[in-house]
């Protein structure tokens, strides 16, 4: 039965059906065929909402439309172009480390990609850049933003595998820093052989100094998350609400405010994704309830435990599912689908869940950039104004960065367990 429940989401999702429906009708199908009371669907369903931890994604949701709607977006994305404008790249640089700022208030790669991305790629056409390489470096440089916290993905990895949320976002930080690092070193040798400009000289202090202070209240954001979860002033998804508490506060005082219009169009683009999302999350719940009472969870540790116990060679299996999963769908589907069946035989292979949380997401928010249903793809095709063709031919040497950072994450795990070490 458990096969079948498969072959059919396969075959409903290759016909064009959205994700929720695709994964909600077999599991509906398998209720009633084997007999069970019809209220077990909704109860199946509100259960997996019934998350403390899941409340953090739609106040994080909010956040990030707030960002773009209040004017904070801008002003992260002058100072980081004061800050690295010299360096190798130029405005491509810029687009990195601006994604990685823009990360500490947003959580998701779709939100960087939907809010500084426009800006970004505006930026890196009006001098000189192609909008397919703006395109690609935008998709690219978004991955950063559901690794540094806070993150929305590794949200819904603690919900699912009940891995501490904090542990998760404090492991998220150093793998972050080394992808921004592994990029910018990419976009420079680019640069380099391509003669891409860059500013004429270096910013003087007073010039920088000018150009912090609109964008510090903003910076200053996830290092007041981090420490205030720390310290257990609140819990992450606490965290959240604190979070956008801040951003509206900092929006008022610092950088204008918003008008009606603005808020309303901010809650409801916020009501749009949470929906979408939370829609996913308990029809996933409800297949991966089925999966499990067919038991093949179990039946998927005995067969990948029967290949190989060495950790090495499971996480190299993980690796190659993961980016499978990705590249066909979204983040949260694939976590709530996937993530329950191949976390078991990983964990009882002695592999530690944390740095398991930092490996997954990494493979999947590659799947964002990886055809065939690289949903960052279809997002900056249409902000870039460019073709898919071109975008993914800009984006063969950006790829590097990415393959080598996740062997890095993969195989070094003392690379996402570092800071969660030092604090534990």
């Amino acid at each position: 039965m458990a096969f079948a429940v498969i072959a059919v989401f396969c075959a409903l999702f290759l016909l064009g059906l959205p994700v929720a429906v695709a994964v909600a009708i077999p599991a509906i199908i398998y209720i009633l065929a084997n007999d069970f009371p019809l209220q077990m669907i909704a109860q199946r369903m509100t259960y997996a909402l019934d998350s403390f931890p899941l409340v953090a994604i739609p106040v994080f949701i909010f956040v990030g439309n707030l960002m773009n709607q209040s004017g904070i977006t801008a002003a992260i994305y002058r100072f980081t172009d004061t800050l690295v404008g010299r360096v190798p790249g130029g405005v491509a640089q810029v687009n990195v480390v601006g994604s990685l700022i823009f990360s500490g208030m947003s959580g998701a790669a779709l939100a960087d990609v939907g809010g500084i991305g426009k800006i970004e790629v505006k930026a890196m056409t009006e001098r000189g850049h192609s909008p397919a390489y703006a395109g690609a470096l935008t998709c690219c440089s978004a991955i950063v933003g559901p690794i540094f916290p806070p993150s929305i993905p590794l949200i819904v990895y603690g919900a699912v595998t009940g891995v501490s949320i904090i542990q998760l976002f404090l492991a998220g930080i150093v793998p972050a820093l080394l992808f921004v690092a592994m990029l910018m070193v990419a976009v420079g040798v680019i640069a380099i052989r391509h003669r891409h400009p860059r500013a004429d000289h270096w910013p003087s202090p007073a010039r920088l100094a000018r150009d912090l202070l609109p964008a510090l209240p903003a910076l200053l954001t996830p290092v007041l998350m981090v420490a205030g979860m720390l310290l257990g002033f609140f819990t992450p998804t606490e965290a959240a609400s604190v979070t956008a508490f801040y951003a509206i506060a900092i929006s008022f005082l610092f950088y204008g405010g918003l008008t009606g219009r603005q808020f309303l169009h901010t809650c409801f683009e916020t009501i749009k994704s949470t929906g979408a999302i939370l829609l996913i999350v308990s029809a996933a719940s409800m297949f991966g309830w089925i999966l499990a009472v067919e038991q093949v969870p179990q039946t998927f540790a005995r067969t990948l435990l029967g290949l190989s116990t060495d950790p090495m060679v499971l996480l190299l299996l993980a690796n190659l599912i993961l980016l499978v999963a990705g590249m066909f769908l979204d983040s949260t589907t694939a976590t709530l689908l996937v993530v329950p069946i191949l976390a078991p035989p990983l964990h009882m292979a002695g592999i530690d869940p944390v740095h398991l949380g930092i490996v997954v997401v990494f493979n999947l928010m590659i799947g964002l950039v990886t055809p065939p249903l690289g949903l960052a793809l279809f997002l900056i095709t249409d902000i870039a104004k460019t073709s898919m063709r071109s975008v993914l031919s800009a984006m063969i040497p950006l790829y590097i960065p990415l393959i080598i950072t996740l062997v890095l994450l993969t195989y070094v795990p003392q690379v996402s367990l570092w800071i969660p070490m030092m604090v534990r």
